[in-house]
């Protein structure tokens, strides 16, 4: 599978395409796409999303993906990564809160959008930045610079919606790292044992779930038991995976034990679930 690498802090890119140039990639570094015009599907990490003109998608560093282009389609891309970040204008002190929330999308297909008034924004802003490399007017550079900016910490906004309703910018870094490291390890269970996250950090089980709740607003188990059921869904409803394939890649031991785990969250069985969300 290809690799694509940066060389540069940012590279901006815009094209009218009628197949996608790259089949399925990864990368080491951030890329935002803005969907100009046209239609067809994203496709991140086994699962796919049908774009429409408007919309948002954040790849992370290692998602593996590529689009399904139906009609002809404009697409805008800002590649960006942590050199950028650190070093370009933005705020020092939430400079590791940025990267944090930015390497912990969701890592599932979909436009990232949670506040309508940022969807009208972002157009404005992104036109202007194609206006800016194709006008190259005076001092374009340190415009395009600005504009950059501005649309990393929309993007950031947004996501940070994702995330428990406690995480916000006086939030500690151990707790953030903590949450990190569940994202990181959500696909093994035996790494998510409060024994194993505590040794990871060097400190003692009960502090440490004393310390998340106080942090983040809910224990460890209901946040692990939270992040899992809503990846479950995304498989659901945009991957056509089996129900035991679901099973294998988040660690249950059989099916019954998915059915089981997903119906306590949900009240729905996962056949149920997809049947539901595709109707």
């Amino acid at each position: 599978m290809q690799k694509e690498v940066l060389h540069a802090p940012y590279s901006i890119q815009y094209a009218t395409m009628d197949v996608c140039p790259m089949p399925e990639h990864t990368h080491t570094f951030f890329e935002l796409v803005y969907v100009r015009s046209g239609t067809g599907l994203q496709c991140i990490n086994k699962s796919s999303f049908a774009y429409h003109p408007g919309h948002l998608f954040l790849l992370t560093p290692e998602d593996c993906h590529s689009f399904d282009i139906q009609t002809t389609s404009e697409l805008f891309f800002l590649q960006f990564n942590d050199i950028y970040i650190q070093n370009n204008g933005l705020v020092a002190e939430n400079i590791k809160r940025l990267e944090f929330i930015l390497q912990n999308a969701n890592h599932e297909p979909g436009c990232i959008f949670r506040n309508k008034d940022d969807k009208m924004l972002v157009k404005p802003i992104i036109e202007a930045i194609i206006r800016e490399q194709e006008t190259r007017d005076i001092y374009n550079q340190e415009l395009v610079h600005q504009l950059v900016n501005t649309l990393i910490i929309i993007i950031a906004r947004n996501i940070a919606k994702f995330l428990p309703e406690k995480v916000n910018i006086s939030t500690e870094e151990k707790a953030i790292d903590v949450l990190q490291y569940i994202q990181n390890n959500i696909y093994y269970p035996e790494k998510l044992k409060a024994e194993k996250i505590s040794a990871h950090f060097g400190i003692s089980t009960s502090y440490l779930g004393r310390y998340f709740k106080k942090h983040t607003g809910e224990t460890m188990q209901e946040y692990i038991s939270g992040y899992k059921t809503k990846l479950i869904r995304h498989r659901l409803k945009f991957s056509d995976k089996r129900l035991n394939e679901i099973s294998d890649e988040f660690g249950f031991t059989d099916v019954s034990h998915l059915n089981k785990f997903f119906g306590n969250q949900t009240g729905s069985s996962p056949a149920a679930y997809r049947i539901m969300v595709r109707n």
